[in-house]
């Protein structure tokens, strides 16, 4: 990942402006520390914080076309941009960067070529043959980005927000899947695939072609010139992606510069779910692993250092961005730049635990479409931003916008929870690599009942956080939370301590509205809330909320659940997933 800064119509274009600039985007370095770059026209500045993935000896930013009256600052990876050279044989590349192909074919195809382009990205672009400029966010959201304005009338860009909210008075998180062009002042989605409209997908479900769709995202995500491996946590979506990406590592590319032998890295407390799952699948795939260990003290040490990175005090994303943001650190000490991992699968398929009481397949999909529109502000957010605070690039294949395409045309029936028949959560992303000739993974792995980041790493974890809220947040603190926080207001301590962090390095009215806020339960959209009358009295994003369901559920709420609603849910299904016999099975909708 890379860090990105642009700033359009600037009154002052003094020596000491540049030097703001520069100290400004100097604030993105930890996301890009092998070079810095610089463009000053006019009153326009473009500045870039490089992590060299492809081509690191002469992909330097901002990069230009022919002449260099187009100028672009990228944060991102164009996996399609061998392809698209080809497309533009009458252009002359001076990189090897897989970004610099953007500049040429705004050259060829002006603002429409957006959608051409397969990756994930974030970059501004500036056309000083007529002043003008236009920004743009990849599908999903996987990288940030965010859009500012100044007093004196200037227009921002940047990929984190520090980088901007001291110099503009209002800014905002630029929505994904869009582009901004000062042609027309306006944001506009390019981005029009057939499920955001939430219309419900009747398309039979296809194993092999769901498998072929996946295996295609994770190979073309292999497109690296420096040392890389996968973040495993045992769970069914990161042991799939190291699953293929073992399979197919041999035959790619990069085998050739740094071996054929993948690296996997895992990090929890001692004794954690995902550690002996992690080793367990490492084990079966044959990969170099590598385990780290962290205290929940570390933990809470490191919280204040999360909150200023990732931005939100959101707190489910806070709970997982600080296991993620220790074993980034450990990851680049060992020299790797670049990540595989699992984020987006639970969003397509459905496969948090509250979806387990989804009423009908309509609701089903809508929630799916809600949740992935969402993932910006959240998983996406977090997998991007606690790695990059290391200057580790994290790639999600199931964010793939192919991927996405062939897993939301499927009709949802298929997707939903039927205990009765064995189809537990995103069971159709289970049976399509169930192969008995040729095994991906272990049964018991691949039916492996669905666990949150933050609860696998162990579950004192989370405990240890809300205890340590409860020493810093006094019971009148909360009760008077409305007065001192009267948007999205906290209603645990454990939220109002991660906002007073996160008020602490973003004070202005603009930063807190960029953080999604309402209830939720196991990480649902308020929506789903609806599905269980039951949940609004434990509403917590954590897995264990999902009382019935999870096989730790918190006890005392499961007990009262259970005794008021247990016919809505196989409440043996825990049971059957650790004895491994849930059965795949065909059966026709």
């Amino acid at each position: 990942m890379c860090g990105i800064l642009a700033i359009f119509g600037c009154t002052d274009n003094s020596q000491a402006k540049r030097a703001r600039i520069i100290e400004l985007s100097r604030r993105l370095r930890h996301r890009g520390p092998d070079w810095s770059g610089l463009h000053c026209h006019e009153d326009c500045y473009l500045a870039h914080q490089r992590l060299a993935i492809v081509d690191p000896t002469s992909g330097d930013q901002p990069l230009y076309n022919e002449d260099k009256t187009i100028i672009v600052t990228v944060n991102g990876e164009i996996y399609n941009h061998m392809d698209l050279r080809a497309k533009l044989k009458s252009h002359e590349f001076r990189t090897g960067s897989d970004c610099e192909v953007i500049a040429h074919l705004y050259e060829e195809y002006g603002e429409d070529f957006v959608d051409m382009l397969d990756g994930m990205f974030s970059f501004v672009l500036l056309d000083t043959r007529d002043r003008s400029f236009i920004a743009a966010r990849d599908p999903i959201g996987i990288t940030p980005l965010y859009m500012g304005w100044g007093l004196d009338g200037s227009i921002w860009f940047a990929s984190e927000m520090k980088a901007l909210s001291d110099d503009c008075e209002r800014f905002i998180s630029f929505l994904p899947g869009h582009i901004y062009s000062s042609k027309s002042g306006e944001l506009r989605r390019w981005y029009n695939p057939p499920w955001y409209s939430e219309c419900i997908p009747s398309t039979p479900y296809e194993p092999l072609v769901l498998r072929k769709a996946f295996e295609k995202a994770v190979v073309k995500r292999l497109m690296t010139d420096v040392p890389f491996g996968v973040l495993l946590s045992g769970g069914l979506d990161s042991s799939l992606v190291a699953a293929v990406a073992s399979r197919y590592l041999a035959e790619s590319n990069v085998s050739r510069q740094w071996g054929s032998k993948l690296h996997t890295f895992c990090v929890g407390l001692e004794g954690s779910p995902d550690l002996k799952a992690a080793r367990e699948v490492a084990d079966y795939l044959g990969t170099h692993h590598h385990e780290f260990h962290f205290t929940v003290q570390e933990g809470i040490d490191a919280i204040e250092e999360v909150i200023y990175h990732i931005e939100t005090y959101d707190v489910t994303t806070v709970r997982a961005s600080t296991p993620m943001f220790l074993m980034s650190r450990k990851i680049k000490s060992l020299g790797v730049k670049m990540v595989l991992s699992g984020e987006g699968s639970d969003e397509i398929f459905g496969g948090y635990l509250y979806f387990h009481k989804a009423p009908n397949k309509e609701e089903f999909h809508e929630e799916t479409c809600r949740k992935i529109k969402a993932l910006h502000l959240y998983d996406c957010l977090r997998a991007n931003k606690s790695t990059s605070a290391w200057g580790v690039e994290a790639r999600v294949p199931f964010l793939d916008k192919d991927f996405i395409n062939v897993a939301m045309d499927i009709d949802p029936q298929w997707k939903m929870v039927r205990a009765g028949v064995g189809r537990i959560e995103k069971w159709v992303l289970r049976n399509a690599f169930d192969d008995d000739q040729n095994p991906y993974l272990p049964k018991h792995i691949l039916y492996r009942q669905k666990e949150q980041f933050s609860d696998g790493v162990g579950y004192s974890w989370i405990d240890g956080l809300k205890d340590h809220a409860n020493r810093n947040v006094s019971d009148a603190m909360l009760t008077k939370a409305s007065f001192i926080y009267p948007e999205n207001t906290p209603t645990t301590k454990e939220a109002y301590y991660y906002r007073t962090v996160f008020e602490k390095f973003f004070p202005k009215n603009a930063a807190r509205s960029t953080v999604p806020g309402g209830p939720s339960i196991a990480c649902s959209t308020a929506k789903a809330l609806e599905w269980d009358a039951a949940w609004s009295k434990n509403p917590d994003p954590s897995g264990r909320a999902a009382l019935g369901i999870h096989a730790a559920a918190y006890n005392e709420e499961a007990d009262t659940l259970a005794s008021v609603n247990n016919t809505s849910l196989m409440l043996d299904i825990p049971q059957k997933l650790q004895e491994g016999i849930v059965e795949a099975t065909a059966t026709a909708v």
